[in-house]
């Protein structure tokens, strides 16, 4: 070093280059651009606000196939160079990242014909960020890191296993390595697909929701039970019934007539869908049946011409009922069988 305050300053530490130049603002690390970051406060927060903006599982994902990719760079570069072996990479790389404050990485059990191995690493500076954080597992960069860099060194896809962690007590990181069809690309779909369902199921719950808070308003909207005169209760039909919005009116209908003392339940068709099918013509005979069985007449009214025909060719018996064209009609009918009218 030439000095405290050099603006060009070059330090060789265990064979490897560290050079400054104040000046340009540059910092080289073996004559390459590089930049130095406080890892407990620096890099944390940049940690902190990937996982704040993605969330920590698509962070996760980001950081492995980032760390993947970066590590298959330098192991095809070794890989090229023809003159360093597997072996002697893999003694070397543990000793750049070390000098370069990635943490203490030994290698074992490298198995060329299997193409398997384990890494011990201690202290890395994912761990020093992870533990600030308050992580309890180990995380996915640096693990990430070794099989993308082992994979291009062997020329064939590595994926990794944490088997013990620094986060959770241990002295350090155990990561075995091992020949896989998992990669980052598939991970990545893995995530989107992940995220579809959920973001899928999520709507399914909202779709069903809306659906029954719907349903519950229909109930309470149609077919209102209208006393409209001492004795004459109205009914009005509206839309298409189904078994449930069927049974639904014609329960509460019957529940109403004894308490408005009905000697006529007036039902009015006019807002009926035309498209009247048997079970909506089923419907109304049930209700008539039912209605007479507690001592009210139905009276149905807002009968058209074409409804009247397909009322008709439905198959069922509607000419034991007293049917009108209008709504009022029908209540003058009601009134006069008890010897009333309006005036």
């Amino acid at each position: 070093m030439t000095g405290r305050y050099s603006s060009d300053s070059n330090i060789n530490v265990g064979g490897l280059n560290f050079s400054w130049d104040i000046e340009k603002g540059q910092f080289l690390f073996e004559q390459q651009d590089a930049v130095l970051f406080w890892i407990t406060s620096a890099m944390k927060t940049f940690f902190d606000t990937i996982e704040e903006i993605s969330g920590e599982d698509a962070a996760s994902l980001v950081l492995e196939a980032t760390g993947f990719r970066q590590g298959l760079l330098v192991g095809d570069y070794f890989r090229e160079l023809k003159s360093v072996s597997i072996p002697e990479a893999a003694e070397l790389v543990p000793n750049t990242y070390a000098s370069a404050g990635w943490g203490r990485a030994v290698v074992s059990e490298l198995d060329l014909d299997k193409r398997t191995l384990k890494i011990r690493l201690q202290n890395s500076w994912e761990y020093k960020i992870n533990k600030e954080q308050g992580k309890k597992h180990a995380g996915t960069y640096l693990p990430a890191h070794y099989a993308g860099i082992f994979s291009g060194l062997f020329g064939e896809n590595l994926w990794f296993k944490v088997l013990e962690s620094q986060l959770e007590g241990k002295d350090y990181d155990l990561i075995e390595y091992f020949p896989s069809n998992i990669t980052v690309t598939k991970n990545i779909h893995e995530l989107t697909r992940n995220k579809e369902s959920e973001e899928i199921r999520r709507l399914e719950n909202m779709v069903e929701k809306q659906t029954s808070e719907l349903k519950g308003l229909v109930k309470e909207l149609s077919s209102p039970i209208i006393p409209v005169l001492e004795g004459i209760v109205v009914v009005p039909l509206v839309g298409r019934y189904d078994s449930s919005r069927g049974d639904d009116m014609i329960e509460k209908t019957l529940y109403s007539l004894p308490k408005n003392q009905a000697r006529y339940l007036v039902v009015d068709l006019t807002g009926l869908h035309l498209e009247v099918d048997n079970y909506t013509a089923h419907m109304i005979e049930r209700l008539g049946a039912a209605a007479s069985l507690i001592g009210t007449e139905m009276i149905l009214v807002g009968v058209s011409a074409e409804l009247g025909l397909i009322m008709t060719n439905s198959g069922f018996n509607f000419t034991k009922y007293q049917c009108f064209q209008t709504l009022q009609h029908g209540i003058y009918y009601a009134l006069a069988q008890d010897g009333r009218q309006i005036i």
